[in-house]
């Protein structure tokens, strides 16, 4: 995945990813309440979402929760985790 915050660009592993948000794995996560820009590149194409962090793990990682997507990409984002919806 792909995200940008402020000037700051990078691209990390998803360490979990739910519909409401995502775990990022990274060993210098932005501050909690930033703003987060964040691009998946998923089998059913890329999924774009505004997103702000709510959660940091020091040197591993951050919590993010999606506060704005068109409904394509959440169309997208929920057919990628169809699969693991319908486990639970």
């Amino acid at each position: 995945m792909a995200w940008q915050s402020g000037t700051r660009r990078a691209v990390s592993y998803l360490e979990s990813m739910a519909l409401g948000g995502l775990f990022v794995a990274t060993r210098q996560p932005v501050p909690i309440r930033s703003m987060v820009k964040v691009l998946l590149d998923l089998p059913f194409g890329e999924v774009r979402a505004r997103a702000v962090v709510r959660r940091v793990t020091p040197a591993r990682g951050m919590g993010i929760e999606f506060i704005a997507m068109t409904q394509e990409d959440r169309a997208r984002l929920t057919r990628a985790l169809q699969p693991m919806l319908a486990m639970q």
